[in-house]
């Protein structure tokens, strides 16, 4: 039993999950809170009710509103912070981040102003030259919280970085992998979120299994041609970052991805189906800002074009599809 401190940031439910992974293992766990009513009442009851209901959180882990508190003593830091605030999160946390600590990250996004990923985000806020772990790969956060098993990539380009964030979330039931192509990584569990709306579109039109499995197919190639492009290794798109992760936002019940795509698909509008949810769809702004990774690369992503068209453009959902369908015909 470890008592080294572990500072996670973000108390979403993949934040909370995975905090109360490492407090259970005995690591001394500090999860930062945003907001002060879900940080006094995780206090109260060991229980994050809104976004990790039913789930008894360890005496290892303490919440608190305080980065500076949170930080202090960290040997390990991991971002689990929406893509949207990581920037202000993390330009505030900075000051307090210890110089030796690893800095890691879980948040699957892009920031939609600069076109940045998590990592990216955290080398331009945090001081100092630090190689930055991506915790990625096929989970869903109810599930890992029950114990129920998971693999999943720690990639950095530091070795020893990576294994030493293998071996502190590692258990029998979550295993960990190391991986040494972060960029390839960080994108698979990104780009997967614009394919899975697509999948809950087709879902929501009832298009029936063969359309999802090709839209899955052919969301792997648009998700590889920009990955290489931007300096990921194609075959990292195969791994669990890749396709494993991929499959699970697609079809999975519980993708917050899939349910929005669902949901628009069924008719509903974008505004509404955001409103009414407590959790990130990460997948919704992610698109467009993968739309102008792909102008700026030079790559052809039609299923993003035709997400972002019905999310933004108006376009009815059935439009999108038939105009995916008699595209001009060329070889796979």
């Amino acid at each position: 039993m470890s008592k080294e401190r572990v500072a996670v940031l973000g108390a979403g439910s993949w934040g909370t999950t995975l905090a109360n992974l490492l407090a259970g293992k005995g690591f001394d766990v500090s999860l930062w809170v945003r907001e002060p009513e879900i940080c006094s009442a995780i206090k109260e009851r060991a229980e994050n009710a809104v976004f990790l209901p039913g789930v008894k959180l360890s005496p290892n882990l303490r919440p608190t509103t305080s980065l500076a508190a949170a930080l202090r003593g960290a040997s390990i830091v991991l971002c689990v912070v929406p893509s949207h605030g990581i920037r202000d999160v993390f330009k505030e946390a900075s000051a307090h981040i210890p110089e030796d600590a690893i800095l890691a990250s879980a948040s699957k996004g892009i920031e939609e102003s600069t076109g940045l990923t998590a990592s990216a985000i955290l080398k331009e806020t945090v001081k100092g030259e630090r190689e930055i772990v991506v915790l990625s790969g096929p989970t869903f956060a109810k599930e890992v919280s029950e114990g129920k098993p998971a693999c999943v990539c720690a990639a950095s380009g530091s070795a020893d970085a990576s294994a030493a964030v293998q071996r502190a979330f590692s258990t029998e039931v979550f295993r960990v992998y190391t991986n040494t192509d972060a960029v390839g990584v960080e994108l698979g569990g990104a780009l997967k979120n614009v394919i899975a709306l697509a999948a809950g579109i087709s879902d929501g039109l009832d298009l029936g299994n063969n359309a999802r499995a090709s839209l899955i197919t052919r969301g792997l190639v648009e998700m590889g041609r920009l990955g290489v492009r931007m300096g990921a290794r194609p075959e990292t798109f195969y791994g669990l970052s890749g396709l494993g992760d991929l499959v699970l936002t697609c079809t999975g019940e519980l993708s917050r991805n899939r349910t929005v795509g669902v949901k628009i698909g069924r008719g509903r509008s974008l505004e509404e189906v955001v409103d009414e949810m407590k959790m990130v769809a990460e997948g919704v702004k992610t698109s467009r800002a993968v739309k102008e990774l792909a102008r700026v690369h030079d790559v052809e992503m039609p299923i993003t074009e035709a997400v972002i068209k019905v999310l933004y453009g108006g376009v009815s959902p059935m439009d999108a599809v038939m105009a995916l369908m008699t595209r001009e015909l060329k070889e796979e």
